[in-house]
This record gives structure tokens, sequence and C-alpha cells, in this order.
């Protein structure tokens, strides 16, 4: 059984893998959007544009895009198999600012260093990035934006 479930799991790992170089390369021509941090938010929109609550909807579930519900719950358990590594992403929208929901998914690092939510839109590099990501931006302003303008909508 453990041989299994170790096989099943190196499978696993190889398939986000291989998924991770593919999106990476993807990204590869991503260009990150300045941005300016006040406190614990990111106040503006990334790039001056606000997103599609239901493009971000569908974004979140997606577990070798997005990558949320790999360790966040969404609401309801919207999505299958959802993570349980992060705090659930229910309510979010009510203990959380816009500008607080954006700098936490551009750069959770900034405001938790050891936190293990990766740097969406940052080219910041560390122990727990992939090599296919270093230097890279995971998700671009807009896919940010599409996140943000869903999560706000998180109320109890």
């Amino acid at each position: 059984m453990r041989r299994a479930a170790a096989g099943a799991w190196t499978a696993f790992a190889l398939a986000g893998a291989a998924t991770a170089t593919a999106r990476a390369d993807e990204m590869a021509g991503q260009q990150l959007v300045p941005y300016v941090v006040i406190g614990d938010a990111i106040p503006e929109p990334l790039a001056g544009r606000r997103g599609d609550a239901a493009l971000g909807e569908a974004l979140i579930g997606e577990r070798h895009r997005s990558l949320c519900i790999l360790c966040h719950a969404l609401p309801a358990g919207a999505t299958p198999l959802q993570g349980t590594l992060a705090p659930s992403l229910k309510g979010v929208g009510g203990r959380l600012g816009e500008g607080q929901i954006r700098l936490r998914i551009v750069d959770m690092k900034r405001l938790n260093p050891a936190s293990i939510m990766p740097a969406y839109h940052s080219r910041r590099a560390g122990a727990r990035t992939a090599p296919a990501w270093q230097g890279r931006p995971v998700l671009g302003a807009a896919e940010i934006e599409h996140l943000v303008a869903y999560l706000v909508t998180l109320k109890e």
C-alpha cells in the first residue's frame, strides 16, 4: 500500500512539475507592473484596472494555474479536493479589504517572510520557489485583479 501511495505521489509531483514548467514558459514574457504598498495593502488595482469576479472564480479553482485550492478551502466546498494548509477563504472579503487581499496575492512574503504562499506577482526567488518559476511572475496583473474581484465577494 505504501509503495502504491508513494508511486501516486511521485506521479502527481512529476505532473505538477511539468505543468509548472509549461506555465512558466508561457509566462516568460509576462511583465510585472509597478505598485505601491501602503501599510498592509496595495490600494490601487494593478495596471489601473479592476478584475472580473466571474473570471476570478473560475481561475481560483484551476489547480495548475492559480494553485489557490491546493492550500486553501473555498466556501461551501465549491471545488473537490481543497487544501487545508492555509486559512479557508470563506468570508475573506469580510475580514480583509480589497487592497489587503491584493497584497497577499501579489507578495504575501512581504507581510510574512515564512509564508508558504507563493509571491504571485513578483520575481522573488526563495527556497520554496520551483526552478521553473524563479525570476518569473506566476500570475499577470489582470489575473491578480480577477482573483481580488472574486475574493472581495466572499463575505460571511
